[in-house]
């Protein structure tokens, strides 16, 4: 491992573009990639899991949370409220560890603005009607929340231009887009500025 402090990978897009599967594939082939997981007050789907899909909270507790400074950030999504615990990710990544995360597009955004060293990265589908497609196939919400999603979708595409990379999740082809995704943490990890001094100005010096 790379010795001094992990980074923190921020990827989000609408709804449908396929984040969870994606990130789970990476998570699965990086052993120093370590997921923050967000907490909701939204009632789980089925399958998700307490502490490993969401912390789920009923409102009163998030927001005390939240007044207590616990959060990295905080939003409000299609009615319920999302967010960050910041210990997690500060302990995280002073260990060594690359943190990644998956929020919704304001809290990506939220992100940058609490921390400004996340790197930002917008996940899109190769067309936007694949995102209903993509909702649909879930069976998890109703027509009413789907065409919510997608209304919110449309708004979220405005924000491409605030992030440091884009990468297109091609319908039948997610592998390449996980590849395209490790892509931009191994290119992170060698930047110039994350290497100190000393072992710059050996290099010069050799």
């Amino acid at each position: 491992m790379k010795p001094g402090p992990g980074l923190l990978f921020v990827v989000s897009g609408p709804s449908g573009a396929g984040k969870d599967t994606l990130v789970d594939a990476l998570r699965a082939r990086t052993a120093r990639l370590r997921y923050s997981v967000s907490a909701t007050t939204r009632a789980p789907r089925d399958g998700e899991i307490e502490g490993e899909h969401y912390f789920f909270l009923p409102p009163e507790e998030f927001e005390r949370r939240r007044d207590a400074g616990e959060f990295l950030e905080w939003r409000v999504y299609n009615g319920n409220l999302y967010g960050t615990p910041r210990d997690y990710v500060e302990r995280t990544i002073a260990e060594g560890y690359d943190v990644i995360m998956k929020p919704e597009v304001n809290g990506a955004l939220a992100v940058r603005a609490a921390y400004p060293a996340a790197v930002l990265i917008f996940l899109v589908p190769d067309k936007f009607s694949y995102l209903r497609t993509r909702l649909l196939a879930r069976r998890t919400e109703t027509n009413e929340e789907i065409a919510r999603r997608l209304e919110i979708a449309h708004q979220e595409m405005k924000f491409i231009r605030s992030f440091d990379y884009i990468i297109i999740n091609e319908q039948h082809r997610s592998e390449e887009a996980v590849e395209d995704l490790e892509a931009v943490l191994h290119s992170e990890r060698f930047r110039i500025h994350r290497f100190g001094d000393e072992l710059l100005g050996n290099l010069e010096h050799t």
